[in-house]
């Protein structure tokens, strides 16, 4: 039990509240849904103790951005810094504190304080909800955040690996869960849902309206006064039809890949699919709009507007990558793909991306996905994954690549990225499908 989360958490506050007393504190978080929610869980809390601090949202941690930090006030990091533990030694910043999930491959400074679940029985928890027990524990006013955490476990698919403490956020939130069919909003007609679901990834139907309202005859389903019904408005017998039309062109796909949980949140006044809520968030980061993803979490109305507007054009960018990623010639290997897409996908989308393809039916369990794509500062952002979530560790992959290169990698066993400069390209893709297959013959011996 001393070595438990919960206590780590109680004695990292204590430390915490002391440190950054009548001090400017240094915020650093990540750009994804998980980021953008726990720092907003965090600098609510904070504006309550009237705490002075500054907030930055990166895509990645890099030793430059480390090293332009004030050594001299105190930082805080989150979803993020756990791979740069070195540099953050090398800094000499006098006192950082880490509140992440990720792997942790090096050693622990000395002027680090860390809270991560992988240092306890790799609880499966997010950034988020680690942030909002860590406020809660400031003060238990902060359960009001508690929706807030659940959006960024739906944001790092944890949902499916409930646990104790995930359970414990969902009480606090007053979330409601409603058994039915993985795809969002499960609140909008289901047409429009239909046509932009990627996840699961519907073959025929993903980016096609023609298949769409095949797919939606053949359940049964047709407009009553014009609209289609949404996911939650229909029947158990309508609802099982579906399920039936869409695993009939997904074979790959049973019941339990597509059914679960869906979460419904309050926000702005009405009950929302929480999923969608996090798409919206996510959305704003990767168009390079955080503060419109900050400002929505934090219910504001004009932010409302801009983050619903900035996903509708997402999501139509989303099907244009789909549709490239299945069209154009990919770099294919015993066990690997490789999608260089250079300037045809953003670099902020091309993780998504490759996170849709591992879930395309005809890649076999295992296999590795990879997206390159430019950035707009001459690199190339590189995101690896793997299909169905099993097989190679693609985290140590990628750092074995990387040993040839400078950077970092950031990320889990079955989804993990880094970046290279764009002049490394064809160098980087030879190491890679060196690596790639030294692991085949390993296999194969």
């Amino acid at each position: 039990m001393e070595n438990s989360l919960e206590v780590k958490i109680k004695y990292s506050v204590r430390n915490f509240l002391d440190e950054i007393e009548n001090k400017d504190l240094q915020i650093i978080s990540h750009f994804d849904t998980d980021g953008i929610t726990s720092a907003s869980i965090m600098i609510q809390s904070l504006k309550k103790l009237d705490q002075k601090f500054s907030l930055k949202i990166v895509k990645s941690l890099n030793k430059e951005i480390i090293n332009l930090l004030d050594k001299n006030k105190p930082v805080l990091f989150l979803d993020l810094a756990s791979g740069s533990l070195n540099d953050i030694e090398e800094s000499e910043i006098k006192k950082v504190f880490i509140i992440d999930h990720h792997e942790i491959i090096e050693s622990i400074p000395l002027n680090v304080e860390i809270i991560n679940s992988e240092l306890h029985e790799k609880q499966k928890i997010s950034a988020s909800g680690l942030t909002y027990l860590f406020c809660k524990e400031i003060s238990s006013q902060n359960k009001e955040f508690a929706k807030l955490a659940i959006l960024g476990m739906i944001g790092d698919q944890l949902e499916k690996e409930i646990d104790k403490l995930n359970n414990g956020i969902l009480e606090d939130g007053e979330i409601k869960r409603k058994r039915g069919l993985l795809i969002y909003p499960s609140t909008r007609p289901l047409n429009r849902v239909l046509e932009y679901s990627s996840d699961p990834f519907i073959p025929g139907v993903t980016g096609n309206l023609e298949g769409v309202i095949e797919l939606l005859r053949e359940s049964g389903l047709s407009p009553e006064g014009g609209k289609y019904k949404s996911l939650i408005e229909l029947t158990d017998q309508e609802m099982e039809k579906l399920v039936t039309s869409i695993i009939l062109r997904n074979p790959d796909k049973k019941d339990k890949d597509i059914l679960g949980d869906l979460f419904l949140i309050k926000m702005f006044g009405k009950l929302e699919d929480a999923r969608e809520l996090s798409a919206k968030i996510n959305a704003c980061s990767r168009a390079g709009k955080p503060e419109a993803a900050i400002g929505f979490t934090m219910e504001n109305q004009e932010s409302k507007k801009r983050a619903e507007s900035i996903h509708v054009k997402y999501k139509q960018q989303l099907i244009s990558g789909i549709k490239y990623s299945q069209e154009t010639e990919k770099i294919i290997g015993q066990g690997y793909v490789i999608l260089n897409a250079q300037n045809k996908i953003k670099d902020t989308m091309i993780g998504t991306i490759a996170s849709i393809m591992a879930n395309i039916p005809s890649y076999e369990k295992g296999t590795i996905i990879i997206g390159m794509a430019y950035d707009e500062n001459n690199k190339i952002k590189i995101s690896a994954r793997n299909a169905k979530r099993q097989g190679r560790n693609v985290r140590e992959l990628l750092t074995n690549v990387m040993n040839n290169f400078e950077g970092d990698v950031g990320g889990h066993q079955f989804a993990a990225g880094c970046l290279i400069p764009r002049e490394k390209e064809q160098e980087f893709i030879d190491i890679l499908k060196k690596q790639l297959e030294i692991q085949i013959v390993k296999i194969v011996n």
